[in-house]
């Protein structure tokens, strides 16, 4: 049966209340976000959504951009996207507060990357009611990883991976989760993350299936990725980049970096890495915005992987 005229009008009457409306909220703002509408599954499957997200520092120099302007809107985009897991950069512990309380449900582990426990997190973000902690760890990028602190190589600064062995609501389904954020400067420092993280992850995964992420300061073509993706890791599986390996054709941007207002080209430098024994079906980069700006300097990376009935 054909729908009646007046339908459209309504359609155009919301639409423009929306747009126009002096009460928006930020959820409003997300109705017109960058995910495609397949990718908000059912939550009956067995699927888990993960997302990284450089979520900037505080830094009182960054003006219209500082953190105070725009954490209602980082929770909003990990709410919105329904984000099981999320892997967070360049944290400072008093952002993770922030983001726990305007997100109830919410909980993490990690710690910070100085010799005192302090200064930025690599920490995991998880929905409580999906997944639970059994294990978790943080150490650091350097010839000493179990030292607080410590540095190698040519890095520019103390960097951590934190990890976190998870068991979810599935039946008899586990998960490892690594997240990390590599070296700005030192091309050394971040070849040899790389080899050391795929060594941890390996060992400490014991054959569960592995999510590696992160903001690793590198091109895919870069040496770091090549080494983290050409080759098995010690228990002989392979990690995939969520990126070319989804089921679903990837989408988004081919670019992670925005500077807050404008994505650069060829600069997709977050990753979500996963093994091979997990399927990846969904992968996108997103793109929520406000007024033209986006709620950080990196856009977060978002995947759907789903377990074996």
């Amino acid at each position: 049966m054909a729908q009646p005229k007046y339908h459209k009008y309504i359609t155009l009457f919301l639409f423009f209340t929306v747009i126009f409306s002096p009460f928006k909220t930020y959820a409003q703002y997300l109705l017109f976000s960058s995910t495609p509408y397949e990718m908000q599954n059912d939550s009956n499957s067995n699927t888990l959504r993960v997302m990284t997200y450089n979520i900037r520092f505080d830094n009182p120099e960054d003006g219209e951009h500082a953190w105070v302007n725009r954490k209602e809107l980082v929770a909003s985009v990990i709410r919105f996207h329904k984000a099981d897991i999320v892997g967070v950069q360049e944290a400072l512990e008093h952002q993770i507060e922030d983001l726990m309380a305007l997100l109830p449900g919410y909980a993490w582990v990690g710690m910070g990357r100085n010799n005192d426990g302090g200064g930025e997190f690599s920490a995991i973000l998880y929905r409580s009611s999906i997944v639970s902690v059994k294990a978790a760890h943080t150490f650091w990028l350097s010839k000493s990883p179990d030292i607080p602190g410590s540095q190698s190589w040519d890095s520019s600064l103390p960097r951590i991976a934190t990890w976190a062995h998870f068991d979810t609501k599935y039946d008899e389904q586990e998960i490892f989760v690594l997240n990390t954020h590599f070296d700005h400067e030192g091309e050394e420092a971040r070849l040899e993350s790389a080899r050391l993280i795929k060594e941890q992850a390996s060992k400490f995964a014991n054959g569960l299936p592995i999510i590696l992420m992160g903001d690793l300061n590198a091109t895919s073509e870069e040496p770091p990725l090549a080494l983290l993706l050409e080759s098995p890791m010690v228990d002989g599986r392979s990690l995939h980049d969520g990126f070319k390996h989804s089921i679903q054709a990837h989408h988004g941007p081919a670019s992670t970096w925005t500077g807050f207002t404008k994505i650069e080209e060829n600069r997709r430098i977050d990753y979500i890495l996963i093994s091979e024994d997990l399927p990846i079906y969904y992968h996108a980069i997103l793109t929520d915005k406000l007024e033209n700006r986006y709620p950080s300097d990196h856009l977060p990376v978002l995947v759907e992987v789903r377990f074996n009935d």
